[in-house]
């Protein structure tokens, strides 16, 4: 029962960084209509930046907030450079795109920091709190419950009361009409690429005390948050989060209720991913959208 419990509160620190990430993917998806293959390199980067200014002696929450601030800047920049000039193209361009930005920061991130794994610090004590009697969590696994959770009900109150979220909502469903309305769209989708790469900073930043900091950090973690963001649906922020959380659970039954449980979780959400594709393509809460052609 202790191993469950402790189990539990793991999976409940990766559903949250897993639904952030794939908040910041649907977030990209209803700015563009794209999948950003570069998500998880673009949560990298920014990483590495916290890293280097902690290491430097810069204090870790301030490190967040510059870090978190750069990395909105800096996905606006990318949107407006490397994706804009090609919105009109096929799809096949954009993913083109998507896949050459996924390489070119996976790179730049070897080219300045290098290809070995270093530990990333947390801002959370080293020890471990007793939640109930027996059962041990990480300060880091609650802190990371904590931040995650936040971040989420921010994006909430973001999408649901402010005027950018409002403008982002209805340029994602229709772009025709928020022009006719005065909404400037190519504004809101830059904004979009800038927020979800904010919220992918704070979910590396997150991530990265439970394993090591290297240029493939997201490697693994890649696969699962497109699961979630397809499990959920794609088009659906509120489908993030549910399957973000759900996805985690998932992966906690697979590693410890099959044999060699833990070289199964990768299949495992492959096997999501396909199944999604093929029986619900819009996800447990994604909206079903028809084309007149």
């Amino acid at each position: 029962m202790v191993f469950i419990l402790e189990q539990f509160f793991t999976a409940l620190s990766k559903g949250g960084i897993y639904a952030s990430l794939a908040l910041a993917l649907v977030m990209t998806y209803k700015a563009t209509g794209h999948v950003n293959f570069a998500q998880g390199e673009m949560a990298t980067l920014s990483t590495f930046l916290a890293w280097s200014l902690v290491t430097s002696g810069v204090p870790y929450w301030l490190a967040m907030l510059i870090t978190v601030a750069v990395s909105g800047v800096f996905g606006l920049s990318l949107e407006r450079l490397s994706v804009r000039p090609f919105r009109q193209r096929s799809p096949t361009v954009i993913v083109t795109v998507s896949v050459g930005l996924f390489i070119a920061l996976n790179s730049l991130c070897g080219w300045i920091w290098g290809y070995e794994a270093r530990p990333f610090p947390s801002p959370f004590s080293d020890a471990h709190l007793e939640v109930v009697q027996g059962v041990r969590v990480r300060w880091h696994a609650v802190g990371a419950i904590a931040v995650s959770n936040c971040m989420l009900g921010l994006m909430f109150v973001f999408f649901r009361f402010s005027k950018a979220g409002l403008a982002m909502r209805g340029a994602a469903s229709n772009q025709a009409s928020s022009r006719l309305l005065g909404i400037n769209v190519d504004r809101v989708m830059g904004a979009g690429w800038a927020v979800s790469a904010m919220v992918g900073a704070v979910a590396g930043m997150m991530m990265a005390p439970f394993t090591f900091l290297d240029p493939h950090m997201m490697a693994g973690p890649l696969i699962f948050f497109f699961a979630a963001a397809l499990l959920g649906g794609i088009s659906s922020p509120l489908g993030a989060v549910v399957g973000g959380y759900s996805i985690a659970f998932f992966e906690l039954i697979v590693a410890n209720a099959l044999p060699s449980g833990n070289e199964l979780r990768t299949t495992f959400a492959l096997l999501v991913i396909v199944l999604i594709l093929l029986l619900r393509p819009h996800g447990i809460l994604g909206q079903v959208t028809a084309k007149r052609v």
